[in-house]
């Protein structure tokens, strides 16, 4: 497989169909969007299906397109973008009924689950692998297109903290904002402002939180009820996990929140400081993602699923 492959299928597609993750975040939502955008700069069209996402990315060119279901049953073409697997993908069924499939992402653990296949794991964020896209096709990158891929960018970087970055990072963040992206307020849209919902949720998950295994760990958690009675919205839980491991002496942060309509059934999330890798704590129970980021749906209550996750990253810590 290469890259030109890759625009080929684009190419001769009359309908395309771009889906993402579950329960998206900037850089699933900047990277949907900044591929619905290339796709019109070459003179194509293409549907962005998001059932669900946080309001906060609302302010993004071309958000108000976003769908969350289609008329269209069978797509020429079907691109994923930021999704480690199949059954990840909302609205996945689009993908399975394409023509054609393509993925686009930067998971290490990502299962190739596409006719064409372009993970970078060595990218901090799949809008950077979008940018490296476009470089090689000598596709110019607008303003708006370089909004939702910054969007990505810093959104899965944690504003640049984290140890993901790579020189590149910085020299296409230097080329947005000669286009006149603009950087500090996509930063302040995406990681300073805060839903009244989720200042709620968070005040719950630190009242919650317990510090284990000598300082090393911490644990939270929210509920369906919680959220309902903040009046929550999609994405008003971004965020909570990054609590515990701002705590000094943290190596490990482990959030779980209650899966809708589901009482046993709950989605970690868990974040490492230097050694620990939690992508592979989470492969474990059937998720994945990064180094030190990383997800995964486990069945049972509370204390089943905070013993299972605990055990585990007391091996990790060893």
């Amino acid at each position: 497989m290469t890259l030109d492959d890759i625009l080929e299928k684009i190419n001769k597609a009359e309908n395309i169909v771009i889906l993402t993750h579950e329960s998206p975040d900037g850089d699933a939502v900047g990277s949907s969007l900044a591929m619905q955008l290339i796709i019109e700069e070459i003179g194509k069209n293409a549907d962005v299906i998001i059932p669900e996402y946080s309001r906060l990315f609302n302010f993004l060119p071309a958000a108000n397109e976003i769908k969350k279901d289609s008329e269209i049953k069978k797509y020429d073409l079907a691109i994923g973008v930021d999704c480690t697997d199949l059954k990840r993908l909302a609205k996945y069924e689009y993908f399975e009924n394409a023509k054609a499939t393509i993925q686009i992402d930067h998971h290490g653990s990502n299962s190739m689950y596409a006719d064409l296949n372009y993970v970078n794991p060595v990218s901090p964020a799949c809008c950077e692998v979008i940018a490296g896209m476009l470089k090689y096709y000598e596709i110019n990158i607008t303003k708006d297109i370089g909004t939702c891929l910054m969007t990505g960018i810093i959104t899965d970087t944690g504003g640049f903290r984290h140890s993901s970055i790579t020189p590149e990072t910085f020299e296409f963040t230097a080329d947005l904002i000669r286009i006149g992206v603009d950087v500090p307020d996509i930063y302040k849209r995406t990681l300073r402002t805060k839903t009244r919902a989720n200042f709620e949720l968070s005040k719950r998950a630190m009242e919650r939180m317990e510090i284990l295994e000598d300082g090393k760990v911490t644990f939270t958690y929210i509920t369906k009820k919680d959220e309902d009675e903040v009046n929550a919205e999609p994405g008003d839980h971004e965020g909570l996990v990054e609590i515990g491991r701002d705590i000094e002496g943290v190596e490990v942060s482990i959030f779980i929140r209650q899966r809708e309509n589901n009482e046993d059934v709950y989605k970690i999330s868990m974040r490492s400081s230097s050694y620990v890798n939690v992508s592979d704590i989470c492969f474990i129970f059937g998720g994945g993602g990064h180094a030190k980021a990383a997800g995964a749906l486990i069945q049972g209550n509370i204390e089943q699923v905070k013993e299972k996750v605990i055990k585990e990253v007391k091996k990790a810590l060893k």
